[in-house]
Formats: C-alpha cells, structure tokens, sequence
C-alpha cells in the first residue's frame, strides 16, 4: 500500500536537501513499516514507506526505469493495480521486459508506453508520482474514485506533495501550519468539497485527475469521471451482470502475498463481500479466509434501536459466519479504550485534523490495529450504500427533497458536526456554514451528467446519487484510508470498482428499489450465498457505543480542560456553551449533539496544540 512523499524544485538542488526530504518522508513511516526509500536529483526528490503485499522483495521504490544505462523514470507509489497480469502480458508483447513481479513496474513501464495515459488502463486503487528524468517533469495521478489519498502544495518554484497533509507540513516552505476561513468551512461543513486540503495553500488531487508540473508550471486534466448513459439492461440481466462483475472484483482483490481478511459487520454489504472472498480463497486453495467484527462491551445486550440502527451487527455477524463458514474473530472493545489518551492521540496524528466522528473513529482505529496482529490486507464493504443507494435517507421523501445534502437533513449528521454548535456567535457568523453549503450543494449539482428524457424522479435520484458518489463517498473513504493506514493495514474496497459503479450508476432508480427495499440489486445478486437474516435485514450504520460512561468521560476531560484556563481554541469556540453542556445532567436520551460537541471540542483544541496552528478567520 505504502506512503509517498515528493518535492519538486526548479530553482535549487535538492541534493542537498537531503535532511528535509528523509524527514518529509519518516512521517509515512505508519504507512509503510516495511521498507523506505529515497532517490534524490538536482530538481527532484522522492521518498517512499513501503507496505510490502505484492512481489515482497522485487517491489521496492523509489522504482528507476533506465535504458542503456540512462534513467528515464522514477515512481513512488501507494496503491493495488488488480489487472497488472493483463497489463504485464500486453507490455511485453510491446518490448518491455520486467525484472520483478510487482504491479509498481507495470505502472512504470505503463507509463513508458502510454504516458499521461496510462491512468485510463489501471483497474485498482492508487496513487502515485511518477519523475520523468528526460523532460524534468512530474506526474500525480490518482485514482477514479480516490480510495487513495494524495495531496499538493504549490510553491513558486515548484510542488510539495504527499500522501497525507503531514509529508508536506514537514517542509520548512509549508510552515506555519495555517488554517483560514475557507480551511473552516471546508472542514466542518461536512460537504467535502473536492481538491480542498483544509490547509491553506494544500490541495487534494482529484479523483480521477492527474496533474503535471514543469517549468512552465502546473496543468491539470480529468481523465475519468461519471456520465450519464442509458440502461440497457432488464432487471434479470442487470442482477446477473452485478454478480458477475462482483465476483471477478472480488477474485482480483483476494491476490496477495501476505495474509488477508474480510470486515463483517453483518449488514449486506460486508456479507456479500465476505461470502465471496471465502469463493474466491477456495478456489485457490487457501482454505478459510479470516473474518473480523468489532462489537462494545454489553452493546449487544444491552442494545436500544435508535434513528439509524434498528438492530445491533454481532448477530447477523455470526449468522455470516456459520453460513459461510470463515475462520472468525470479534473484537470487543469498551470506553476505556475509547477513550485511552494515546489511541485519540494517534487518530488525531493519522488524519491530521479533527473530524467530529469521536467514537467511531477510535473504535476504527482500534478494529484495525487488532486485525493488523493477524493480517495484512482486509476486504471491506464500504461504498456500497453510495453505489447502490443504501443509506436510508435515500428513501426519506424529506431527504430527498431538501434542497442540500440529503446526509445534512437527517438527525444522524448532528453527531458529526457538533463542533458547528460551539462556535462563537462571531466565528459563527464570519464562516456562514449554511451558505458554504449551499454553494457547494450548487456546484455539486452543477457537475450531474443529465439524460435527456429521465422522468422527475429518476432525475433526482441520479442527482443524489451524484452526491453520494463524489463528496460522501469521500468522506468514509478518507476515514478509512488513513486509520487502516496508521498501523500498516491495507484496506480494499471492492465496491469502488469502477465498472461497477459506472454500472450501477446509470441503472434506473426503480431498479435500484425493484423488491421495495434499499439494494434491491445487491441483495438479489447476493441471494444464494447469504443466510436469510441478512438479506432480510435492514440498513444500520458503523455501530457507535451506548455505553453512558463514554460520555461520562467525555464530560470529565473536557472539565479538565477548562480548569487548565489555557485552552488553545478560546478566539473559535464558545465556553459558554460547553459549560452549559457540562452542567445539565447526563440521561439515557442525551441528544446525539451533547457527545459530538465535546468530543469536537477536545480533538479541535489538541489538533491547534499538537500542530502547532495557526486560525486565521
């Protein structure tokens, strides 16, 4: 999977910045505890953290692609190319010879033959940065759906560009860490506006976007996105085309040299995916494939249904596993280790800003790190309920009608934007969330490939689904990006496949909802691997704990904060209001607000202490 780092400058020799270029690199060590790298040129530098899953000894980077003695090429890069085999064959059959058997010197012989182009052939998830000695040019590109993360910082003279914002904030030229209004906005609004790297100055590279940087400065080029076709296909035909595209993704992605697993959490989608990795392994021999769950301490037990999970996941889990048979494991986790100073530490440092999920983040976090003791690279689910329209706001006539993000109508978006209910009037006022939102609801809307002919209906329900497919996506996608990434765990999406979003996307919304529930066409092209209690179960989010002394101890240590009087977020957040909070009394029925805001407001504050930030609104 791996963590890259890069520095391009025109006007000075980088070799002898060897200092600041290792260190821009050292912060992907998490990425990839394997092996590092560091190739250095007067106008170039390229740093590489590898996580070793494919051709573990053939595969390390920086990858040099030379002719006669002369280098032509350098690639650092993050990622799986899963139709590297077909990609080998043809470029062999064009001249290329290979002296390992990794997918990294596809890419880069990719990129010999096809240049730029080379980004419409890959089927996988990446991102990579490719040198080219011959012209002193570099190449970003990332790919479709942008499961991998890759970030940019202009400077005069060339580009800083990273992995995750911290390759690029160890530059000197990116210090002071600096976040303006724009930065606020895009980070709390919960709306995640593409190529916005919350940092000023730092962008994200678009998924499906490459970007090229020479001398004559930086140019940018989409070379993938969605549009808008008609369907050609009957229910039958379109349910059995889903499972087939399903279990060839699914057959790619169980490739690995290392130990793999699945993420089960009962629901369709994980279940699906799980039932068709342990197909897969059988038929290459391997026996049982590795399940993991996460469960809480008394969750099941003491489970109460709420807005948006009517049941708890450990049953269903279990119903997957005798089904289907995996080799399976629960890990069970309680608000101690929630709440562990070092754990909310260290998703702090992997995401490199607060992001108001709380729990739901720490519990990721620590779900991976215990897998990562077993196995290398997991399956997941995620993605699903963008792709085929599972969410259940997508069938809330209000959600759906609302004139902004159906996610922001629905009660569940208040546990992710409690820190927009601390903020000071003034600060309030100045950011204008509700506006911001509103402009990028437009914009969003804007970028909708139409289909002459649809019917209102179809026409809207394409629109969210946009929505869902280029910002929401992104949102879990981050999420799950950079706490897998942070204790070395390869997470695949096999969802995110882009033939069968491209697919699904363009199949009718009466399609979608044929059977009268949410994933009508995954849940029939899942029908004959899956126990009955799963396909008949409906939508429940990633499970968040209801165990009352998580907020209890949310309540403790942000009274602790208050009584150190130094609280670095003061000019932002209105204390007030936290005090306030502190001092009505906890109940059963304490609004999903009261934990977001004060988990927003102990992760804000470290994020400004532990970054050392400067706001700037």
């Amino acid at each position: 999977m791996c963590g890259i780092a890069g520095w391009v400058d025109f006007e000075r020799d980088l070799r002898q910045s060897r200092g600041v270029a290792q260190a821009m690199t050292d912060t992907m060590s998490c990425r990839g505890p394997d092996d590092e790298g560091l190739w250095l040129a007067p106008h170039a530098a390229m740093g590489h953290r590898r996580l070793a899953i494919i051709d573990i000894e053939g595969g390390r980077q920086p990858m040099i692609a030379d002719e006669d003695g002369r280098e032509l090429a350098v690639l650092i890069y993050s990622g799986e190319v899963y139709n590297f085999r077909e990609l080998r064959a043809e470029l062999t059959t064009r001249g290329h010879r290979f002296r390992t058997r990794s997918d990294t010197e596809v890419v880069l012989r990719a990129y010999l033959e096809w240049g730029e182009d080379l980004a419409t052939k890959l089927n996988g998830m990446f991102a990579f940065a490719i040198w080219d000695t011959r012209r002193e040019e570099l190449l970003l590109v990332r790919d479709r759906m942008g499961i991998k993360p890759l970030y940019y910082y202009p400077t005069p003279e060339g580009v800083l560009f990273g992995s995750e914002p911290k390759a690029i904030l160890a530059n000197p030229l990116a210090q002071p860490a600096v976040v303006d209004a724009d930065g606020l906005r895009a980070l709390i609004s919960f709306v995640k506006p593409p190529e916005h790297g919350i940092y000023r100055g730092m962008y994200e590279v678009r998924p499906g976007q490459t970007i090229r940087v020479s001398r004559q400065g930086l140019s940018k080029r989409r070379y993938w996105k969605l549009e808008s076709y008609e369907h050609p296909d009957d229910i039958p035909t379109t349910v059995r085309t889903v499972r087939e595209l399903l279990d060839d993704i699914v057959d790619r992605q169980t490739i690995s040299d290392v130990p793999l697993c699945t993420l089960l959490s009962g629901g369709l989608d994980s279940s699906a995916v799980t039932a068709l990795a342990q197909q897969a392994v059988e038929k290459q021999g391997l026996g049982k494939i590795r399940s993991f769950s996460v469960d809480f301490v008394g969750y099941s037990e003491n489970f109460k249904p709420d807005e948006m999970r009517g049941t708890p996941d450990t049953p269903f889990a279990h119903d997957v596993v005798d089904h289907v048979h995996t080799d399976h494991a629960d890990i069970v986790l309680d608000s101690a280790d929630l709440m562990n100073p070092s754990v909310r530490a260290a998703v702090l440092k992997a995401r490199d800003m607060p992001t108001g999920m709380g729990d739901m983040d720490t519990s990721l976090y620590l779900l991976f790190k215990a897998i990562r003791s077993q196995s290398t690279v997991a399956l997941s689910g995620e993605s699903a309920d963008e792709v085929f329209g599972g969410y259940r706001w997508f069938h809330d006539p209000a959600a759906v009608n609302a004139d902004t993000f159906p996610w922001l109508v629905s009660g569940e978006a208040m546990r992710f934007t409690g820190l927009n209910m601390i903020l000071g009037e003034d600060v309030r006022r100045e950011l204008d969330i509700p506006g911001y939102r509103a402009e990028s609801y437009r914009q969003a809307l804007d970028e909708v490939p139409r289909l002459p002919g649809e019917s209102a209906t179809e026409r809207r329900m394409r629109e969210i689904s946009y929505l869902h497919l280029t910002r929401f996506v992104q949102i879990l996608l981050d999420r799950k990006d950079r706490m897998s990434m942070a204790v070395g765990l390869e997470v695949r999406v096999p969802f995110c496949d882009h033939r069968l979003v491209e697919y699904v996307f363009n199949a009718p919304w009466a399609m979608k909802t044929f059977d009268g529930y949410e994933k009508s066409l995954l849940r029939a092209a899942s029908e004959d691997i899956l126990p009955r209690s799963v396909l008949d179960r409906r939508k429940s989010p990633y499970p968040s704990t209801q165990d009352p002394s998580y907020e209890q101890a949310l309540r403790v240590e942000t009274a602790r904060l208050l009584d150190r009087g130094d609280v670095a977020a003061t000019p932002l957040i209105d204390l007030d209001r936290i005090r306030v909070i502190l001092e009505q009394p906890m109940s059963e029925d304490s609004p999903p607000g009261t934990r977001a805001s004060l988990d927003g407001l102990l992760e804000f504050n470290q994020w400004i202490e532990d970054y050392q930030l400067q706001i700037k609104v």
